[in-house]
């Protein structure tokens, strides 16, 4: 129905539906804003009679500092809350596999995954996600997902992100994951960074990943295989505003404001309308799992070898677009992969 140009929802929805809205709403406010909001309520409580709580706080946290970049501190309990099969379910998030991809449960492997999204939500429901259907087919497999540090030192989200298996996207956290001599760690990693959300429009895929080399040398020299891995639908959930003056602001916040974070100018859906908000849209993700890359390993690799493997990476990346969107994407023929 619609009222002044503006979309509402009907009345009648299945309470399920509901559910699935909020969950993805409060996952969104979180991990968006969860930073700045345990920020003012730090600030809030130094100046009430809780005020004691927190230098408490930052003494624990403090203390587990480094706790990021060494396998972090999962939570099963919060891992198993039902928030995260609702967020799935909204969507929903598919996951879809290349044709002869197996894991060997004694190695450790490098998720590379595009796009990232305005919030990447693909390789965390599809993968990561206690809920999701490779959790249920690979059970011997730990799940992390490698994050910018913000997400790891602000109060409250802190909690949560380490919680649910997050960990410091540092060479030093990677390194660690990834040289585990038992085997069975996948790392999400998101080699496109923040500076990929600016890319994030619907029905366009544009990833960041020319001069993004430097998971290339951590998986040669722990002999890691490389998987790329594509979720499409990602960039449906948002529009952005796009413009260079804009382009030029947003940068300068980034760096200096953000912690890295790009403050994006999006628009997306609301509770009972669709027209406008900070919710995503529900739309289709479907995260394609390519092929693994074998890796030798290589201690100190040269510029000339990490070149090499990058380049196969890229021809895979590309071959793996090619192939799936004809499955998940309309008119296909139509859409093509820009790499930056």
């Amino acid at each position: 129905m619609k009222v002044l140009g503006i979309e509402f929802a009907p009345l009648l929805v299945p309470m399920h539906r509901r559910y699935e809205t909020l969950a993805v709403a409060a996952w969104f406010f979180l991990f968006a804003f969860g930073g700045l909001t345990g920020l003012l309520v730090c600030l809030y409580l130094l100046f009430t009679r809780l005020w004691w709580l927190v230098p408490l706080y930052a003494t624990w946290t403090y203390l587990d500092r480094h706790v990021s970049e060494s396998g972090g501190h999962g939570n099963v309990w919060v891992q198993n809350w039902r928030w995260w099969y609702h967020l799935k379910n909204y969507f929903p998030v598919e996951i879809d596999y290349s044709q002869g991809f197996s894991l060997d449960p004694t190695r450790n492997y490098l998720f590379c995954c595009f796009p990232h999204g305005i919030l990447p939500v693909g390789p965390f429901t599809a993968i990561a996600s206690t809920w999701s259907k490779f959790r249920k087919s690979y059970p011997e497999f730990k799940v992390k997902s490698a994050v910018l540090d913000t997400f790891v030192l602000l109060p409250i989200i802190r909690e949560l992100s380490l919680a649910i298996g997050v960990i410091s996207c540092s060479a030093k956290s990677l390194n660690y994951e990834l040289s585990r001599p038992e085997g069975g760690h996948i790392v999400n990693l998101m080699p496109g960074g923040a500076m990929e959300a600016y890319n994030s429009q619907p029905g366009k895929y544009k990833f960041v990943v020319k001069n993004r080399k430097g998971f290339v040398r951590m998986a040669l020299r722990n002999g890691s295989p490389l998987v790329p891995v594509i979720s499409f639908g990602e960039t449906d959930l948002f529009r952005q505003i796009d413009n260079r003056a804009l382009r030029k602001v947003q940068e300068f916040v980034r760096k200096y404001f953000f912690l890295g974070i790009p403050p994006v100018v999006f628009m997306g859906r609301g509770f009972f309308q669709y027209s406008f908000g900070i919710i995503p849209r529900r739309k289709p993700i479907n995260t394609v799992v390519g092929t693994p890359i074998e890796v030798t390993k290589l201690e100190n690799p040269t510029n000339e070898q990490v070149e090499e493997l990058h380049a196969k990476f890229v021809q895979a990346l590309v071959a793996l677009f090619d192939e799936y969107k004809h499955k998940y994407l309309e008119n296909p023929e139509d859409q093509h992969l820009e790499l930056q």
